[in-house]
């Protein structure tokens, strides 16, 4: 009897070993597209890696491709992906609003479709949104030079004098992480408290195409000729700059103009690129928010889990982000930032960078 039942579970094991084989296999027959703007810019080299490695890890065929920047190769590379069949995409746009017509496909395919950091605008074939609060890094880059400037004790008598730099116009980001910053540095600059020299304080006039470090440093040289800024020239205390690839422009620019660590303006910035840290470790970069994209991967292969199974994915927001075909329902991950007190712990320690990466 006991042999009996030993080869009958036996038996069971095998089976189930089997059931668990071929439910695996069968899942890495599933392709994941995956679209991304750029390999020009490093955090999208490091987004794209880490959701390949994430999705293949959980058993999915992924295909990963990189747009160049270039909308028209964005948009063929998704229709290859709807056209081989594709059952998820994950898309990072280049512009927000250019997407409709192919994704329409997609929708008509069955295909379901998430905006991954940039919201896909004025489409309904957008699922879900999963991104960092975005609106949360702009405030904690207003906070943080709300702290350094020590506004809250300044008069307009003794001002603190600031210029401003932002992301690329067709990024539907920019609103969040611009509109969070100056929605905290705004009521100072209204008292005086805070002054922008050259006036230029809108979205429109602060934005930088493609986040181009090259179009930033050329608008930080402008201001520099226009308003004489310079350590024995007109005083400046600081550039709002929503990330690093902006930020790292500016730095070049005033390193140009005779700035050194002793005297360099606070700096802003998102993303912790490596060139950024290690201005942070010169002195010449303030801070950066340090936004984990394997984090945000986690949470993008959790959505495709959830939707491949037919269950409703984890969501955080239902009412921050419209496309402008309705609410997006979306998941938002903590930003924090970094500066050279705990760039170590969150960016060593944690294993997102090997020591020898930045210095």
């Amino acid at each position: 009897m006991k042999k009996i039942i030993a080869l009958a579970m036996a038996g069971l094991m095998v089976t189930s070993s089997m059931f668990a084989w071929g439910k695996k296999s069968k899942k890495n027959q599933i392709p994941i597209g995956v679209s991304m703007p750029t390999k020009d810019l490093q955090r999208w080299n490091q987004d794209g890696a880490n959701m390949k490695a994430q999705l293949e890890k959980a058993g999915y065929k992924v295909d990963l491709q990189y747009a160049n920047n270039d909308i028209a190769t964005q948009t063929s590379q998704i229709e290859n992906m709807v056209t081989k069949g594709d059952k998820v995409l994950v898309i990072a746009s280049i512009d927000g609003s250019a997407l409709k017509s192919v994704l329409d496909k997609a929708k008509n395919k069955g295909i379901s479709v998430i905006a991954y950091d940039r919201l896909i605008m004025n489409s309904d074939a957008v699922s879900y949104y999963a991104t960092f609060d975005n609106y949360k890094v702009g405030t904690i880059q207003g906070d943080f030079l709300v702290d350094k400037l020590n506004l809250k004790n300044r008069s307009a008598s003794n001002p603190a004098y600031i210029e401003f730099f932002t992301g690329s116009p067709d990024d539907n980001n920019i609103n969040f992480f611009f509109g969070g910053a100056m929605d905290v540095l705004t009521p100072y600059l209204n008292s005086g408290v805070l002054v922008c020299r050259s006036g230029q304080t809108s979205k429109a006039q602060c934005a930088t195409l493609n986040w181009s470090t090259e179009e930033a440093q050329k608008r930080m040289e402008n201001l520099v000729s226009s308003q004489g800024y310079g350590p024995n020239g007109t005083r400046l205390d600081a550039v709002y700059s929503s990330n690093d690839s902006c930020a790292l422009g500016i730095t070049n620019a005033l390193v140009a103009a005779g700035y050194t660590a002793d005297n360099f303006p606070i700096i802003t910035g998102q993303d912790c690129d490596k060139p950024s840290v290690k201005n942070m470790l010169k002195g010449i970069q303030a801070m950066s928010i340090f936004k984990d994209t394997r984090t945000l991967a986690e949470k993008v292969v959790g959505m495709v889990d959830a939707i491949m199974q037919g269950r409703q994915p984890e969501i955080n927001d239902r009412k921050t982000y419209n496309n402008g075909t309705g609410v997006i329902p979306s998941y938002l991950c903590d930003p924090v930032f970094a500066t050279t007190d705990n760039y170590k712990k969150l960016l060593i320690d944690s294993g997102y960078y090997k020591e020898s990466d930045i210095k």
